[in-house]
């Protein structure tokens, strides 16, 4: 198989550029996608919340008044949910949101996706994207010669130009081929990869 590749200096089609089957005509297993996203977004959840029940709350060991005579009802505690100052009746906890997920099942989830992204003309394989300085302007006019501003950019390695350039824009962002994650892919409406990092994501998710 074989995508288009772009020149960044001038937006235009340059040639091509051959890739496995195996990675880009990946067929679209949208539960494995739904299963790996949901595991991966849980995952960023805190679950810290925590409140205090009948039994956790200090003090409330007398008993208020006695238990007949007194005409008002019954009570063992002052420290009652329906009490001022009393536990909560369902109280939260600490809580961990994580779900297990196979490297195999994520790495198909990952495939899935970017052959997704090819299929429906959301991938666009450049041949190299650098600015010459940490410049927010100068990054939006390389996304402007692709005719392109939601877009995710990977690249093959770290770049702190490419970073800075870009951190400052909410509809844009940059990340490593090591960095890429399923809610960053399907997060943009157009993944812009460089020739480099398409090589280094078919070993990753071979």
């Amino acid at each position: 198989m074989e995508l288009k590749l772009i020149e960044l200096a001038t937006g235009k089609e340059s040639g091509a550029v051959s890739v496995s089957d195996a990675l880009f005509g990946t067929e679209f297993n949208e539960a494995l996608v739904h299963q790996v996203v949901t595991a991966y977004m849980n995952g960023a959840r805190a679950g810290t919340k925590s409140q205090k029940n009948r039994a956790a709350v200090r003090g409330g060991g007398a008993k208020p008044w006695n238990q007949k005579g007194t005409g008002r009802a019954r009570a063992g505690t002052s420290r009652s949910p329906i009490w001022v100052g009393g536990g909560r009746a369902f109280p939260g906890h600490n809580r961990d949101f994580s779900e297990k997920v196979n490297k195999k099942m994520y790495r198909g989830a990952m495939r899935s996706i970017v052959a997704e992204l090819n299929r429906s003309g959301r991938l666009v394989v450049v041949d190299d994207f650098k600015v010459d300085a940490p410049k927010t302007k100068e990054f939006k006019a390389k996304l402007a010669q692709l005719s392109v501003k939601d877009a995710l950019v990977i690249t093959e390695g770290f770049d702190e130009y490419l970073y800075l350039s870009s951190r400052n824009l909410y509809s844009a962002d940059v990340c490593d081929v090591a960095s890429i994650d399923p809610v960053s892919l399907i997060g943009f409406q157009t993944i812009v990869i460089t020739q480099a990092a398409v090589k280094q994501l078919e070993e990753q998710l071979a």
